[in-house]
């Protein structure tokens, strides 16, 4: 049985030209790149041509760049590191109540510190407002975060505003755009952006590589210490097969991504047409301004969960909504956040499309889901009570 993978949101297997990008500094260019001698010239060329690469993507400069291990690292680092630095100015953070749990946790230790966190909601699409934005800014506000792309629903953020309204403001503004680097247009310049998170392996890159990028000026606290690596702001001595790696793969995208974003776009618009017509179904987040390969969707009387294993047997990959909450039984706070009851949110799921699905994926997908559901709900009671 042929695996249809859609699940491209929680990772992105590593494409041939990446792959073939990496392995030399598995082998031969093995030297540290901290090192004096010959074998090191290498790595740290390479880490050179990463950083360039990465900042290509998004209008920055290649010693804006800083190599961590994961988007997970690199919000912590900006949110954390913005908020000690600046906490002699204040003491007040501002961000949207679908982040991803790694900034949502962030703030909640903060708040255990003594910082107060505003937590702006969202509307039915999953927008944050810029009227919200304005009227929750203090004078002791100096930081706001709010993230790109919602890595369970799509929806993209009026970025370019909240940058412009942060900067008006002589606010920091950073943006967890682990999801949304690689795959939308991002000018960290013309949308005012301090400091952005990506990852790698949302990039058909390898897992274990993340990137903050800080703007030439903005100060923040390191999060870890020990060594000079990373301009001395991130040490530990360099992944620099998965740096080179995850350079490679910006590159790539840089020239694909008009192309490819469009392509995707329709892949995902004729997945969602299709899903709707299933009854009881409701789209979850904007259907406009959501990232191209996403699709989340309700179905209400079942259990998300059973669906994707009835799926799985089908050999189709999906998933409930983020991977780092997988294992939590709780519903999601991104679709709570909508304004969707529990019973809905349990009965999400969200396709993830990527640059190695085909429109024949798809058909799959809606040819063997509505029979899927329909044996769910002849087993629910909830299902039969409502319908009757």
């Amino acid at each position: 049985m042929k695996t249809i993978y859609l699940d491209n949101a929680a990772t992105t297997p590593v494409r041939a030209e990446v792959l073939e990008e990496l392995l030399p500094y598995y082998k031969d260019e093995y030297g540290n790149p901290s090192t004096v001698y010959g074998l090191a010239r290498s790595p740290k060329k390479a880490l050179d041509t990463a950083a360039g690469r990465v900042a290509a993507l998004i209008n920055a400069r290649p010693e804006e760049i800083f190599f961590t291990g994961c988007g997970t690292e690199s919000d912590n680092w900006a949110v954390f590191g913005a908020a000690w630095a600046r906490a002699a100015k204040g003491r007040h953070i501002i961000t949207s109540a679908i982040e991803h749990h790694a900034v949502l946790h962030v703030c909640q230790a903060l708040e255990k510190s003594g910082f107060e966190v505003t937590y702006l909601p969202v509307g039915e699409n999953g927008i944050v407002s810029a009227d919200d934005l304005k009227n929750a800014i203090r004078p002791d506000t100096t930081l706001i975060t709010v993230m790109f792309a919602n890595n369970e629903i799509g929806t993209i953020q009026p970025i370019k505003e909240i940058g412009a309204i942060a900067r008006a403001n002589g606010i920091l503004f950073h943006t967890d755009a682990v999801q949304a680097f690689g795959h939308v247009p991002i000018d960290v310049a013309d949308m005012n952006i301090d400091m952005l998170s990506a990852s790698a392996h949302k990039l058909y890159a390898p897992k274990g590589v993340g990137m903050l990028y800080i703007r030439k000026g903005v100060k923040i606290s390191n999060l870890m210490y020990g060594g000079a690596q990373e301009r001395g702001k991130r040490p530990g001595t360099e992944n620099v097969a998965g740096i080179a790696a995850f350079g490679r793969a910006a590159e790539l995208m840089m020239g694909e991504m008009p192309a490819e974003s469009a392509r995707l776009a329709a892949l995902r618009d004729k997945l969602i047409r299709g899903l709707l017509e299933i009854p009881y179904t409701r789209l979850n987040g904007d259907p406009v301004k959501r990232l191209p390969g996403n699709a989340n969707v309700s179905f209400e009387f079942i259990e998300g969960e059973s669906i994707l294993l009835h799926l799985d047997m089908n050999g189709i990959c999906a998933s409930s909504g983020s991977a780092c909450t997988s294992g939590s039984l709780d519903p999601s706070h991104v679709l709570l956040a909508l304004g969707l009851k529990h019973e809905k949110a349990h009965g999400s799921i969200r396709f993830s499309l990527g640059m190695f699905n085909t429109e024949e994926d798809v058909d799959a997908v809606l040819k063997a889901l509505p029979p899927i559901v329909r044996k769910l709900r002849d087993m629910s009671p909830l299902y039969e009570v409502m319908t009757k």
